[in-house]
């Protein structure tokens, strides 16, 4: 029996299908875990999201856990806000202009941590993004401080950028963003008043 080759666009039409379909999982997960908890997240939710079957999604990934690994990776890096060391002002409101649309989604995977090991890592890195961008903002002041001192001065301003301290204003408190901002600035100019000028 003669074999007959399988011409290259064919080849190419289906690679690209695959990539698409893999790309529709992804995307998929993705929105599901800026909503959900991680554990309430199905297979077959988001093969649904994405138009497709359970049994591909699982042929494409082969465990829930690898899924979600991927569909974290797609999300990038989360930086507070610009950069603008001569201006608290700006560094809080940039703050607040994230966590305005991801910090809710940052609380939810928090508690998802210990039990989803792609989680850990991401939030672990997220951490260490945070503590760089703190380095970054308030390098004049921390650059006045020595020893403990600057690691006292740098860990308070990590607190007070961080987005259990964002929850506890916005959604403990109920303060409006406004006031919320109101309070971290006030944190922050007084950590970078006694400890960064004085």
């Amino acid at each position: 029996m003669k074999r007959v080759a399988v011409r290259p666009y064919i080849m190419s039409a289906r690679a690209d299908a695959t990539a698409a379909t893999r790309q529709r999982i992804v995307d998929s997960a993705r929105e599901l875990i800026m909503s959900h908890l991680i554990e309430d997240v199905t297979i077959d939710m988001v093969a649904a999201r994405a138009d497709t079957t359970a049994r591909t999604v699982l042929r494409v990934f082969r465990t829930k856990d690898e899924l979600i690994a991927q569909a974290l990776d797609s999300i990038g890096n989360f930086r507070p806000g610009p950069v603008t060391p001569a201006n608290v002002e700006a560094l809080v409101n940039g703050t607040y202009d994230f966590y305005e649309k991801i910090g809710d989604t940052v609380i939810r995977w928090l508690a998802d941590e210990q039990r989803t090991p792609a989680m850990r890592e991401h939030l672990n890195i997220g951490r260490k993004h945070l503590r760089d961008w703190v380095a970054e903002a308030f390098a004049p002041a921390l650059s006045q401080q020595q020893g403990t001192l600057r690691k006292e001065l740098h860990d308070a301003l990590i607190v007070a950028f961080d987005v259990y301290t964002w929850k506890l204003l916005r959604r403990d408190f109920g303060l409006s963003r406004r006031a919320a901002q109101a309070t971290t600035l006030r944190i922050v100019s007084g950590l970078i008043g006694v400890n960064g000028n004085g």
